[in-house]
């Protein structure tokens, strides 16, 4: 039987959310953010919290890259994430880094009980994760590079950990 493509306005999805949340602090192009909203509703995210000077709908170059979707994923925003990082302390989530640092560990390193609720921060496209938001994190974790830029695309490398960590998930 021939391997034929499927129609994807007949697309179900899953139902259900995993226990993670993302938080963007400093984001700052359209494009980036809409993709952050596209993979949060494409990979069962159950919240994506923007900081700081991260780009919030309504935005047309953000509307275009969700593809619609920042109208089906839970969001807020926040000017300062500490007090978002607080609160989601208080109630038993880990706050994991995405971030090169000098404690950061490969993501495939990150362990992952079952239960664990997990919010995954971002930082900015060009500087990261500022230095207040990274000593409020549990765990840093990083993507193993084997080129020669140490980094990749916020919003690629979002969707990599994001998938690891929901399948670690289960």
């Amino acid at each position: 039987m021939p391997d034929t493509q499927l129609d994807h306005h007949a697309h179900r999805p899953a139902t259900g959310r995993y226990p993670l949340c993302l938080l963007a602090q400093n984001v700052r192009r359209p494009a980036n953010v809409g993709s952050l909203f596209r993979l949060a509703d494409a990979l069962g995210v159950e919240k994506l919290f923007l900081a700081g000077t991260t780009c919030t709908p309504p935005h047309p170059k953000l509307h275009t890259a969700a593809r619609h979707t920042e109208q089906h994923v839970p969001w807020e925003y926040a000017s300062d994430p500490l007090p978002v990082v607080a609160a989601l302390k208080a109630v038993g989530y880990r706050i994991i880094g995405l971030e090169l640092s000098s404690a950061s560990i490969a993501l495939e390193q990150l362990r992952i009980a079952p239960g664990d609720r997990i919010c995954l921060v971002l930082g900015n496209e060009s500087v990261g994760i500022c230095q207040a938001l990274l000593d409020a994190t549990d765990a840093t974790v990083h993507i193993p590079m084997r080129g020669h830029n140490s980094s990749m695309n916020v919003a690629n490398a979002c969707a990599i950990a994001t998938y690891v960590i929901t399948q670690k998930l289960g």
